[in-house]
């Protein structure tokens, strides 16, 4: 199974911290470091110093990484133009020498749009703009270099572009896609989506958004197979009963909320929780949402005493 961290630097992170949890991801032996997109804090932390631009923090640690994978879970289509959002993907991509995931989603979180002045459009209209950047991001992407790529959507349209610059990563780098939508969502994911990801959600759930997805693909001809299942949880992991408390008063959580919803205990009660999920889901691959990026010891804990019971 992958194993991914994932975190929340809209909480309170400077690029400082993340570049120390993104090394620490790479030597501890993880697959990927990821953060989520958004300039907005949410509930009742502080979210000192402010929000750090998720493609400005990924291109500067693709030169300060050298075997990560690095992406978004996930970019909103609301906060970028999608042939801005390719180029900056693109070139992310080339600096990193190929290690780029775009996380897409369709954006949600109504006070960040409003806080900054970023429209946030009825769910349909939002949808719909969304499916357009998908199309537009890959297929700039897949234009064959010195050909050009034109697109005439209800939103956008595109004229003679270049399609340039192209990814390092053939035919282009991989595009995660996640949500809990019975429609639309599936559609979507069948068309364009590498990763399939639900975020916090219970087996049964997942379960069942996967199967729709999966029936979305064949219904268009294409092997379910190709589209990875993953799954993200908060993680919260100690040695013994004192030490879980800790890190859950630290990201001021409770800890029998975080049994319930989340991934939290000793790594032998978490790898166990691990296993009946993947055995009910079929995922191969897991983010740990890791909340307190102060802690470095949690990220080496679930690499030395977690990780190798997943294997």
């Amino acid at each position: 199974m992958d194993l991914r961290i994932f975190t929340e630097p809209q909480q309170g992170a400077s690029y400082e911290d993340l570049l120390r949890v993104a090394k620490t991801t790479e030597d501890a032996g993880f697959d990927a470091f990821f953060r989520s997109d958004h300039f907005l804090k949410m509930g009742s932390v502080s979210g000192l110093p402010g929000p750090t631009d998720a493609w400005v923090t990924l291109g500067a640690l693709a030169r300060e990484t050298s075997r990560v994978r690095l992406g978004t879970l996930v970019t909103a289509a609301t906060f970028r133009h999608p042939s801005v959002l390719a180029i900056s993907v693109a070139q992310v991509d080339q600096m990193s020498g190929g290690r780029v995931e775009l996380g897409l989603g369709s954006g949600w979180f109504d006070a960040e749009h409003s806080a900054y002045g970023i429209d946030l459009p009825p769910l349909k209209e939002r949808f719909d703009r969304y499916a357009e950047q998908l199309e537009i991001i890959t297929g700039l992407w897949e234009t064959p270099e010195g050909q050009t790529f034109d697109f005439a959507g209800q939103h956008y349209r595109l004229k003679d572009a270049p399609g340039l610059p192209k990814p390092a990563q053939t035919p282009r780098p991989p595009v995660i896609i996640g949500g809990q939508g019975k429609k639309r969502t599936p559609e979507l994911a069948a068309r364009f989506a590498d990763e399939f990801n639900l975020p916090f959600a219970p087996a049964d759930a997942a379960k069942a958004q996967f199967e729709r997805v999966d029936a979305a693909a064949r219904e268009i001809g294409r092997d379910p197979k190709e589209i990875t299942r993953s799954l993200a949880h908060v993680v919260c992991l100690g040695r013994d009963d004192a030490e879980i408390a800790r890190r859950a008063a630290a990201i001021g959580r409770e800890v029998a909320e975080l049994k319930e919803n989340g991934l939290t205990g000793t790594p032998a009660e978490v790898a166990d929780k691990i296993g009946r999920i993947r055995e009910e889901t079929g995922i191969t691959r897991l983010y740990f949402q890791v909340l307190d990026l102060a802690d470095l010891d949690h990220v080496h804990l679930i690499a030395s005493d977690l990780a190798p019971q997943l294997d």
